[in-house]
């Protein structure tokens, strides 16, 4: 390697590092940024987190469902290498983006939408992103490279609501990039310890990307819950606002044995009660949500917070 090139790369890595200065999301940042020819554009765009396990992908699904109930074209894409999703929806586990990308050796041009995308129940758009394997590579180049193919196929522009599904609390660089797209973001949480704690962070998360992009907080889904007095209460401290309350139900659990949303699984009054919610939370995102201006709580402060005397 001459001087020349040495040159030339020394140059192109300061000029990156000045570009993280300018664009940095926090003190210390380090993230993969979004490319400005890559943006969503004419639909609503909303990123679902929370704690692992909390129940992201079937709140997804279903608020997919309700979404195409109110006669919306509606896109999900799941940002989990597990790649489960979407399988209520489409009743199987889909190929991801990078599966069908590497068999193409990566030449997006070679592949067409059906190989990537396929339409689930009332007529619900699913891709699976999927990820880089274990130890490996970044989620957000996963999922820029996801959006990329979309915007190449011309795929948004037939679209009202995109939902990402985001893979558990992880607030890294890669796995917050779906908030660079999203014009909303909404975390799910129960009603207990660990759940608020993890939202607290993505609060912290979410707050700190909106510096530099145009998601904001739109609320918080109470899931897997009888009650929402500690959600509620830590909401109330911070300015957050509860947008849906889904109760902790054995239906729930039956639907995913069956791979099917809450839509199909009959009209029992419970099972009718869930539905309701989600037409309900599905307008209300629609009609559009304040953006909530929370300020989250240092970790040993709503370690303090939480909980009984």
């Amino acid at each position: 390697m001459n001087i020349y090139t040495h040159g030339k790369i020394a140059e192109r890595e300061a000029r990156i590092a000045e570009k993280l200065r300018e664009r940095a999301d926090g003190e210390g940042s380090l993230q993969v940024h979004l490319d400005p020819t890559m943006e969503i554009d004419g639909a609503k765009v909303f990123a679902i987190y929370g704690k692992g396990g909390i129940g992201k992908s079937t709140t997804s699904s279903n608020l997919s469902v309700a979404f195409s109930m109110l006669g919306k074209r509606v896109l999900q894409i799941g940002c989990d290498p597990k790649h489960d999703s979407t399988f209520t929806l489409t009743k199987s586990l889909i190929p991801t983006v990078i599966d069908v990308l590497e068999k193409v050796d990566f030449h997006s041009e070679e592949l067409r939408p059906e190989d990537y995308m396929v339409e689930g129940y009332n007529g619900v758009q699913c891709i699976e992103a999927g990820g880089p394997p274990a130890g490996t590579g970044c989620g957000g180049y996963v999922v820029g490279q996801t959006v990329k193919l979309l915007k190449e196929h011309h795929l948004l522009d037939d679209t009202d609501v995109v939902i990402f599904d985001v893979l558990g609390d992880v607030v890294c660089g890669g796995f917050a990039s779906p908030l660079q797209h999203a014009e909303r973001a909404v975390i799910v949480a129960a009603n207990d310890f660990d759940s608020i704690f993890a939202m607290n962070r993505i609060v912290a998360a979410i707050k700190a990307k909106s510096k530099n992009y145009d998601v904001r907080l739109g609320g918080v889904i109470a899931n897997r819950s009888r009650e929402t007095d500690q959600i509620d209460r830590y909401n109330d401290a911070i300015g957050l606002k509860r947008l849906a309350h889904v109760p902790d139900s054995d239906h729930v659990r039956l639907s995913r044995l069956k791979k099917s949303t809450l839509f199909e699984m009959g009209d029992s009054p419970e099972i009718l009660g869930i539905q309701k919610e989600y037409m309900q939370l599905a307008e209300r995102l629609w009609a559009g949500t304040p953006a909530l201006e929370a300020e989250p709580m240092k970790d040993r402060e709503i370690f303090e917070f939480l909980g009984f005397e």
